[in-house]
């Protein structure tokens, strides 16, 4: 039996929680410089080629990712990169943009690693899980899980804004990163009855309280 979220369903238009973990659950990011890379790799792929931000990429991603064109076919909502896994909240526009991506992100990245840490063979634990979010309940709850991962390493929940590796900041108007798009989540919880966002009109207030009972929502969407 394929085990939980490796059945993938690929929608035009259909929106995705996307995580991977070290193999053997190892730990992918050993320096800050190895978050920075795999945040540069997001970038080169989700900024037009013509953006002044693409143009300040290290001069090899800029020569070999420039004619890419995935900036065009996939909306990055949020993310978080933890020590040994990520998770991703995208939005495809078409069907096959999410696999490209993912090859591309992965591949790039264990190349990267391996070379600077010389060891041979797969980073993470098989393929990446790619969950359709098909519920409008999830949509909130999930960018809010997302956001909340760091509070295993970080040491109050205060922090969390100051974690430099997640699209929290970029919520709570702290950072403005070109290549991510927070408006729909947002905008989501602005239109949102109160109900549905648990009495919560902030995002910061929605993300800093959290029941047990929101956990229900997340029970297929969330890291095995």
């Amino acid at each position: 039996m394929p085990s939980k979220n490796t059945i993938r369903i690929y929608l035009a238009g259909g929106y995705y929680h996307i995580y991977n973990r070290g193999v053997e659950k190892r730990e992918i990011f050993l320096d800050e410089t190895d978050y920075e890379i795999f945040l540069y790799y997001l970038k080169s792929y989700l900024l037009s080629p013509d953006s002044p931000e693409h143009k300040r990429l290290p001069f090899s991603l800029h020569y070999e990712y420039s004619s890419c064109d995935l900036y065009k076919r996939i909306n990055l909502l949020a993310y978080c990169l933890m020590p040994n896994h990520f998770h991703l909240m995208v939005k495809q526009l078409d069907e096959k943009a999410i696999i490209e991506f993912m090859k591309r992100l992965s591949n790039a990245y264990t190349e990267y690693f391996n070379k600077k840490y010389d060891r041979v063979g797969p980073l993470f634990q098989g393929r990446y899980k790619a969950v359709l979010i098909d519920c409008e309940e999830y949509f909130l709850h999930l960018s809010r899980y997302i956001h909340r991962n760091p509070l295993e390493i970080v040491d109050k929940i205060d922090d969390l804004i100051n974690y430099s590796y997640s699209s929290y900041p970029d919520y709570c108007g702290k950072k403005q990163t070109k290549w991510l798009y927070s408006k729909e989540i947002l905008q989501y919880l602005q239109n949102s009855k109160k109900d549905d966002a648990g009495g919560f009109f902030s995002y910061k207030e929605f993300v800093e309280n959290y029941t047990d009972k929101d956990k229900e929502f997340l029970n297929n969407l969330t890291l095995e």
